[in-house]
């Protein structure tokens, strides 16, 4: 018992604790499997030590693969989204020191003076620390950043980590007086250089740091030539960090078997580190702004469960009272994270408010040490610090059963069922990238599932890079196309290049190539597409549905449509992905049972619409079919 009182009246073994308590509760709510989205390509990366998607997280990628082979878990997705648990839980850890730094530094003289009971102040800045960590650990994004493999998993800990020695760096350097009674430049100076080299090389989003950071610099450092020299000395550690971005260019000359963007040149290294590809979806229009910016107010009180953003608000004068420069620092923060956010015209916009998320519990731990002071007087210290921390608490509760992953194996089972789909040596063309393509980078590469199918990703087609991905692994398939793809390649240089081009004639070119590689290839193999595919690159060829595929083929004959068994275990919660998924299965259900319909096969027909009602009970096309297939069975009994 004295042991654990050591514990909880130090800050360290204050954040501990709280770091350990969200850590367990990541654990308990932790993805057994691959996710949406990202998460098997960037798995498939990390094992193989490959080059993911822009922007091309070096440091992600060699940390995860570390960490994908420490004997910790079965299987490497399981020890990569423990990797993820773990980088959060470290970010929490961080963020309770900077919290502590900040109420007990920077505002704790201005906290001592409302204190009635002085003595209590430790008490009051460690639980208002402990109660800002808790609601970052369990708000509801940041939460789900800490259950599966992601890049923002090691953000998040980054942000926690430049924003603390940054403090640290400028508040230790005011007070940090030599014998000669003249300023000395501290040390966390160049730590904080090297932590923000670190970061850019995991995530470029770190740039947004930047105004909030040249303003408390230069508000508190002066603007003179000791602090741009400074800024030059901070250079080089600076660089050091960031030098880990050279993993790109050395790991692309080796051809790993994931390699986004082929950085092997200058151009092809700058494209991918600046994201050239995604520049189209930023700044795109006023009317994505808005719809973003909607989005975002109306999810911010939800996100720490109603209870951080009253605290934050409370914060907000706290802070600006106590000191205007942090106030204004952390302001600057939140809304120039929330500008260029909505400003990005994506669906999977949360986790780039991450840092307008982080602001909120920083701001939070100063509206609870707010509450402390005033409470204080009337209130039993222990009673009050329980109270506050489980109020800090509440969001674990709010948001668990919309966070937990534990159940959700959907990207797993509908991966798998996919290739159960796919007869032996099939070719299919899809661009599922969230459902099942990223997914199926995973469990081809690393885990040796079903090597002998080739996917292709329609939409990725659209970059050089993937052709020489296809060459590496298909060759066959380029070799039988060389003459459309060098055609279609042509005309892709002059759009990657921004040299003018004739819109109509490089989508001519692109539905060309992709009809080739059915044309050329469905004498040999299977040839497949999924049901999203445009029917204008399957011209002349009738689709058959198998399972969650449509297999093509060059006759009109009837042909059997295999019924493929599918392992699938529910998982009840909805959302956007989840629900997109099940309606997945549903519209191949809805397509095998039109399928039927067309040879006469009515009862089968029935028996298929109504797996994809169990699927999406708000199947428009089951529902109504199912009409149509009863009235008839009125008029015709």
């Amino acid at each position: 018992m004295d042991f654990i009182k050591r514990i909880i009246s130090t800050p360290t073994g204050n954040a501990f604790l709280v770091s350990m308590v969200a850590f367990i509760v990541y654990l308990k709510t932790l993805a057994p499997s691959v996710t949406f989205i990202d998460s098997g390509e960037l798995a498939a990366v990390a094992c193989t030590l490959g080059i993911a998607h822009p922007t091309g997280y070096p440091l992600f990628t060699l940390l995860g693969w570390f960490f994908s082979r420490l004997p910790i878990a079965s299987e490497e997705i399981l020890r990569l989204n423990i990797m993820a648990a773990f980088f959060c839980a470290v970010g929490v850890f961080i963020f309770y020191h900077l919290n502590h730094f900040a109420l007990s530094g920077i505002f704790g003289q201005r906290a001592a003076l409302r204190l009635k009971k002085r003595e209590n102040l430790s008490v009051a800045v460690r639980v208002s620390s402990a109660g800002a960590a808790l609601l970052l650990a369990f708000s509801e994004t940041y939460w789900s950043q800490a259950i599966s493999v992601e890049v923002y998993s090691l953000h998040v800990l980054f942000l926690s980590l430049v924003t603390y020695s940054f403090f640290k760096a400028v508040y230790d350097d005011a007070w940090n007086i030599g014998e000669d009674g003249l300023r000395q430049s501290s040390a966390w100076w160049y730590i904080f250089a090297f932590t923000l080299g670190l970061s850019f090389t995991n995530h470029m989003t770190t740039i947004l740091l930047a105004p909030a950071f040249l303003y408390l610099y230069f508000a508190t450092q002066g603007f003179d030539s000791s602090s741009w020299r400074r800024v030059g000395v901070m250079a080089l550690p600076f660089l050091l960090g960031f030098s880990v971005y050279l993993y790109l260019p050395l790991r692309a000359l080796q051809s790993p078997l994931m390699n986004w963007g082929d950085p092997v040149t200058l151009e092809k290294f700058l494209w991918h580190w600046t994201g050239k590809q995604y520049r189209v979806w930023i700044f795109s229009s006023t009317e994505a702004a808005g719809r973003q910016f909607k989005y975002f107010v109306a999810s911010l009180p939800y996100e720490f469960a109603y209870v951080g953003l009253i605290l934050a608000l409370i914060g907000v004068m706290f802070f600006w009272r106590a000191n205007r420069k942090v106030a204004i620092t952390v302001l600057l923060l939140f809304f120039g994270c929330v500008f260029y956010s909505i400003n990005y015209d994506i669906h999977d916009i949360d986790s780039y408010f991450l840092l307008a998320y982080f602001c909120v519990p920083l701001l939070a731990g100063a509206g609870l040490l707010a509450l402390f002071c005033w409470l204080n007087e009337k209130t039993n210290a222990r009673a009050l610090s329980c109270s506050l921390l489980a109020l800090s608490l509440f969001p674990c509760i709010f948001h668990f059963d919309r966070t937990d992953e534990t159940k959700s194996h959907l990207v797993e089972d509908y991966t798998m069922n996919m290739f159960a789909s796919l007869q032996p040596n099939a070719l299919v063309l899809s661009y599922q990238w969230d459902y099942w393509v990223s997914s199926s980078f995973y469990y081809q590469l690393v885990k040796g599932v079903r090597p002998d199918v080739a996917v292709v990703d329609k939409e990725l087609l659209r970059r050089s890079w993937y052709f020489v991905h296809l060459e590496k692994r298909y060759p066959w398939l380029i070799q039988n196309s060389r003459q459309e793809v060098d055609a279609f390649m042509k005309e892709l240089y002059r759009f990657e290049h921004d040299i003018p081009y004739n819109s109509n004639e490089i989508q001519g070119r692109f539905v060309e190539m992709i009809q080739s590689f059915i044309s050329k290839n469905i004498s040999t193999r299977p040839v497949y597409v999924t049901t999203e595919i445009e029917q204008e690159f399957t011209q002349g060829y009738q689709r058959v549905p198998e399972g969650l595929a449509m297999r093509l083929y060059g006759d009109t004959l009837q042909h059997a449509s295999r019924n493929i068994s599918f392992n699938y275990r529910p998982f009840a919660r909805s959302g956007r992905l989840e629900d997109a998924l099940k309606n997945l299965y549903a519209t191949a259900f809805n397509a095998k049972g039109i399928y039927l319909l067309q040879s006469g096969n009515v009862d089968s027909a029935t028996t298929v619409f109504k797996h994809a009602l169990s699927f999406n009970p708000n199947s428009v096309d089951a529902i109504n079919l199912l009409r149509q297939i009863e009235a008839v069975k009125k008029q015709n009994p």
